[in-house]
């Protein structure tokens, strides 16, 4: 095996994003597991933390939340219901994993995978480290293995996203009264220190909870790595995607992952992709993801972003749940393209495997539209400008698309571009004729021809100092955004 990664930021810095995931743009996880079973938000994932977590009393200060309450209405004391307890009710029935890697793919997505163990430890695979897992409990079936194999079989890139280190201090252990108390538990997750601080409830914070934790132990730091070689050298994944709570990880050990997983993916002679969340990797060393978020303008390094399709931030199924449209959907992931980003968009299936009507609806309206405008999205790059217009998101960086909602204009476009062209992405239906400012840029007849994508003619321009004036067709070729086409001479043909 040539080991060409060491376990040192400096060689790390030297993995670059492999050209695949830069040409893919777009992609689709989901989060399904035990908590889709209560499935009740605000953040249906979050279930097993939250249930133990009264809100502002004590040490159950940490968040408050409605979850705590629902339990105890629709279940009982944790004491007599716990979580665990959840776990007969998590059958997956009617799980398609052919039915799901279909959706993801007539969505458009170019890579795919599930979320492999949550917060909760419970491994969506047969893992060999224990009992607690979604092939030996509840489904009984290895969830991770047979979405491997329907989402190779459609073309995607297959990944597996992993948030196994914030099982450290997910369950309050040190609660007498709750199910998770089991002292057999204390040697991997530790107990809470220092509970004599003087913290009004009412300032109590999930930060305080962290601050009293014991750091990680080296069991648990053993079991975090195990995990990790099971799900790579099991499945060989493209992409390993992490959450938050890898600042809890000792750094040797996330150093020690990132050689390992790079100089696997040399073995097996393909290029493999991590991201990771805040400042948990050194910069440069794999790819960063801002959770819910964007940015203002385009830059100088490739970033991904993770949102869901829901209308909330449920992170998984919940009763109820409002969706976003497709338009908001797909204008995140023009924005994000032109801005040297990319996309990873959530789903929540039901306990029973069915993704719900809406989720589909949205995925397959994202998916005609890149069936017909791929080519402006995939294997594209980003232009020197990534738009125009008055119309821009207000909040950039993380957690930035929390109940955000913009409304672009006629005026409103983002660039990208490939060998001589250039895509002019309208995201509101232009004027009769309009005018791209920052075609402008360009030399005097550099522009060869402009076309709408769905629209056969070429249409009429005339270009000046001002910028591009093109006549629109008549009639819109597509619904939530527009695609022109402008191809430029390869050499300039100066006035």
């Amino acid at each position: 095996m040539p080991f060409k990664y060491e376990p040192n930021w400096r060689s790390l810095q030297s993995h670059k994003t492999p050209q695949w995931f830069r040409d893919a743009k777009f992609g689709i996880y989901t989060h399904w597991g035990i908590y889709s079973v209560p499935a009740t938000g605000p953040n249906t994932s979050w279930y097993g933390h939250n249930m133990y977590r009264e809100g502002t009393s004590g040490i159950r200060g940490t968040h408050a939340t409605n979850q705590f309450h629902d339990h105890i209405k629709n279940y009982g004391p944790t004491a007599r219901f716990g979580y665990k307890d959840f776990i007969p009710k998590f059958k997956a029935e009617h799980f398609d994993p052919e039915e799901w890697a279909e959706l993801f793919q007539n969505a458009g997505a170019r890579f795919a995978g599930p979320v492999a163990e949550h917060h909760d430890g419970f491994p969506m695979w047969d893992s060999p480290t224990g009992s607690w897992n979604a092939a030996q409990m509840g489904p009984k079936r290895d969830i991770v293995a047979a979405l491997e194999k329907s989402i190779r079989q459609r073309g995607m890139k297959f990944m597996v996203a992993m948030h196994h280190a914030e099982n450290w201090w997910f369950f309050p252990h040190w609660l007498k009264d709750a199910d998770v108390s089991d002292p057999a538990y204390a040697e991997l997750y530790g107990e809470l220190h220092n509970l004599d601080l003087d913290i009004p409830p009412e300032s109590w914070t999930r930060d305080h909870e962290w601050a009293l934790q014991d750091m990680p132990s080296k069991a648990f730091l053993d079991q975090w790595m195990s995990r990790l070689h099971e799900v790579v050298e099991r499945f060989e994944p493209d992409y390993v995607w992490f959450d938050y709570g890898l600042k809890f990880i000792h750094e040797q050990y996330r150093k020690n992952f990132l050689a390992y997983y790079y100089n696997m993916g040399l073995k097996w002679g393909r290029d493999v992709v991590v991201s990771y969340k805040g400042n948990d990797f050194a910069a440069g060393s794999a790819l960063v993801d801002i959770e819910l978020g964007r940015m203002a303008d385009q830059t100088y390094y490739d970033w991904i972003t993770d949102t869901t399709v829901d209308d909330g931030q449920a992170w998984g199924y919940m009763k109820n749940a409002g969706y976003k449209s497709v338009s908001e959907l797909l204008h995140y992931l023009i924005d994000n393209v032109s801005k040297n980003g990319y996309l990873l968009l959530n789903v929540g299936p039901r306990a029973d495997g069915i993704i719900p009507d809406q989720a589909k609806e949205v995925l397959l309206g994202m998916g005609r539209w890149l069936a017909l405008n791929g080519e402006a999205i995939f294997e594209t790059a980003p232009w020197h400008r990534f738009g125009e217009g008055p119309t821009r998101y207000a909040v950039e960086g993380a957690f930035g698309d929390m109940g955000e909602k913009v409304n672009f204009t006629n005026r409103d476009f983002r660039f990208t571009t490939r060998n001589n062209i250039v895509y002019a992405i309208a995201l509101a239906w232009p004027e009769k004729e309009f005018t791209i400012e920052s075609v402008g840029e360009l030399y005097p007849n550099e522009v060869a021809s402009v076309q709408m994508i769905g629209h056969e003619a070429l249409l009429p321009f005339h270009q000046d100092r001002r910028g591009l004036h093109i006549a629109r067709p008549n009639e819109q070729p597509c619904e939530h955004a527009y695609v022109f086409k402008i191809t430029r001479h390869q050499t300039c043909e100066m006035q």
